[in-house]
């Protein structure tokens, strides 16, 4: 594992997500095991006593993004998707790395903080490599602890969870304002997919389309 004080952080959400989880299911990768650097920072799997601080970090990720009005995640929630599973296999649909600090080095923030960062991925497809990859949703430094390498480090552990599995990318979506982020993944050698364009359905258009009632009629008819 690359030391954390190697690497530059990488603020905000689209900055950076990803780790493989604690709870292994049928598709998903077993945990690494934690390694401390010789300061004493850990990068782990995340476990059910971290929920809080991750939904921590969420808030402030999403307070970073402009976009605290829509989290709606709760602790459940988030326990939910990393430690139990609601999908066809029952098992986990998401995974996430923590980094994990000595909470005396959190200062100023009136609580202790035993988490410095975290890296939150879900495995997704490819029908033209055959194979799956990972997807990182969420990246995030707290601000007292970039510029230590842990968003390269979370990113340098997705890359070995790759390579180990088989799969055949890793990627991630960033917000076109989020300059230090885009440098951050310049850095890396990432590439931007410029002639992809993202959608999304939430809310009453993808109950509409939930609503559509099947077609009978055969085609061309």
């Amino acid at each position: 594992m690359t030391s954390p004080h190697h690497l530059p952080g990488a603020p905000g959400r689209d900055a950076a997500a990803g780790a493989p989880g604690s709870v292994p299911g049928p598709s998903a990768p077993a945990p690494t095991s934690p390694e401390p650097d010789r300061s004493g920072v850990v990068l782990r799997p995340a476990g059910p006593a971290d929920v809080p601080e991750i939904l921590a970090m969420v808030r402030e990720l999403a307070e970073y993004e402009r976009s605290a009005h829509e989290v709606a995640a709760t602790e459940e929630l988030i326990a939910a998707l990393l430690f139990s599973g609601n999908t066809p296999a029952g098992a986990p649909a998401a995974f996430c790395h923590v980094v994990e600090v000595d909470p005396g080095a959190a200062q100023g923030t009136g609580q202790p903080q035993h988490l410095a960062a975290f890296a939150l991925w879900f495995l997704n497809t490819s029908t033209w490599t055959g194979r799956h990859g990972i997807y990182l949703e969420d990246l995030y430094v707290r601000p007292q602890y970039r510029g230590a390498g842990l968003g390269r480090s979370l990113m340098s552990e997705l890359a070995r969870v790759c390579l180990t599995q088989g799969y055949a990318r890793l990627e991630w979506s960033v917000l076109d304002w989020n300059q230090p982020a885009i440098n951050f993944y310049d850095s890396l050698g990432a590439q931007p997919m410029e002639e992809w364009t993202v959608h999304r359905m939430t809310g009453a258009a993808l109950q509409a389309l939930a609503d559509d009632p099947p077609r009978s009629q055969p085609p061309g008819e």
